[in-house]
C-alpha cells in the first residue's frame, strides 16, 4: 500500500513534468529553462498553482491572471502517469519482495523495475507528442534506448541472465527490421521514428520473454486497425487519413508488458505446444 502511494505521487509530479517535455521538445526548447509560464499573458506559474491535477481543479481549469482556459490535457497526463506508475510497481515490485534483501536477484529486480518506470513515463511523453505532431522525436527516443540498455543489462549481468540481454538485443532487431520493412514497403505508410520506437520497445518486450514480444507486437497492430476500421466508418468511407501509430504501438507494449505471457502460454495451450 504504501509503495503504490508513493509511485503514486511521484507518478503525478513525473506526468506535470512531460507536460512540459510534450510541449517544449517538439519545437527544440529546453525542458530545463526558463520556468513554466502561461504562453499568453506570460506570468510565471506560482509554485501553488503547479500541484498536479489538483492546482488545475481549483483553478478551474484558467489561468489566475489572465484567465486563459488551461487544456485538460495537463491534469490528464499528470493523472495517468500517476495511475501506469503505480501499475507498473504492481507489476515488477513482486520480484523484488520474492528475492532475498540485498541479493543479487533483488537489485536485478530494482533495476527492471526502473528500467520500466522509465519506459512508461516515456511512453506517455510520446504518445502525446505523436498525436500532437505525428512525430516522434529522437531528442527522447534515443536517451531511451540507452536508458534501457544499460538498465536492463545492467539487471542481466547482476542476476547472472544472459539469456535475457540476448533475447532482448535479438527481439529489438526483429521487431525494429519489421517495421523498417514496413517503411520500405509503404512509403508513407509507416515512418522512421516508428522503425526506432519498434527498436526500443523490441528490446523491452523481449528482456520479458518471447510471449510479451509477440504478443505486445500484435497488439498494436489489433489496436491501430481497429481504431482505423472504426474511423473509416465513422467518416464514411474517408480513405486518407493520417493516423498516429506510436500510441498503438506504446498501447499494445503496455498490453505484452501485463498480459503478454499468460496471453502466449494460453495460445500454446491451444496448440497443444505447452
Amino acid at each position: 500500500m504504501v509503495l503504490g502511494t508513493l509511485s503514486g505521487v511521484l507518478g503525478l509530479a513525473v506526468g506535470s513534468f512531460l507536460n512540459v517535455v510534450v510541449h517544449r521538445v517538439p519545437a527544440g526548447l529546453s525542458v530545463v529553462a526558463p520556468a513554466s509560464a502561461c504562453p499568453v499573458c506570460g506570468h510565471a506559474i506560482r509554485r501553488r498553482d503547479n500541484v498536479p491535477v489538483l492546482s488545475w481543479v481549483l483553478l478551474r481549469a484558467r489561468c489566475r491572471d489572465c484567465g486563459t482556459g488551461i487544456s485538460a490535457r495537463y491534469p490528464i497526463v499528470e493523472a495517468l502517469t500517476g495511475v501506469a506508475f503505480v501499475l507498473v510497481v504492481l507489476r515488477f515490485a513482486p520480484a523484488i519482495a520474492g528475492a532475498g534483501a540485498g541479493s543479487r536477484e533483488s537489485i536485478a529486480a530494482v533495476l527492471v523495475l526502473i528500467a520500466f518506470v522509465s519506459l512508461m513515463a516515456v511512453s506517455v511523453a510520446l504518445a502525446a507528442i505523436d498525436l500532437d505532431t505525428s512525430r516522434l522525436p529522437n531528442a527522447i527516443t534515443y536517451p531511451s534506448a540507452v536508458v534501457l540498455a544499460v538498465l536492463l543489462g545492467g539487471a542481466a549481468v547482476v542476476g547472472g541472465d544472459g539469456g535475457a540481454l540476448l533475447r532482448a538485443v535479438v527481439g529489438a532487431v526483429v521487431l525494429g527490421g519489421a517495421y523498417l520493412a514496413l517503411a520500405l514497403a509503404v512509403p508513407g505508410g509507416m515512418g522512421l521514428g516508428d522503425v526506432k520506437l519498434a527498436v526500443v520497445l523490441g528490446f523491452a518486450l523481449a528482456y520479458l520473454g518471447w510471449g510479451p514480444l509477440t504478443v505486445g507486437a500484435f497488439a498494436a497492430f489489433l489496436l491501430g486497425g481497429t481504431f482505423a476500421v472504426g474511423l473509416l466508418v465513422v467518416r464514411r468511407g474517408a480513405r486518407r487519413i493520417g493516423i498516429p501509430f506510436g500510441p498503438w504501438m506504446l498501447a499494445g507494449a503496455w498490453l505484452g508488458v501485463f498480459f503478454g505471457e499468460p496471453l502466449w502460454q494460453a495460445y500454446l495451450g491451444l496448440l497443444g505446444l505447452a
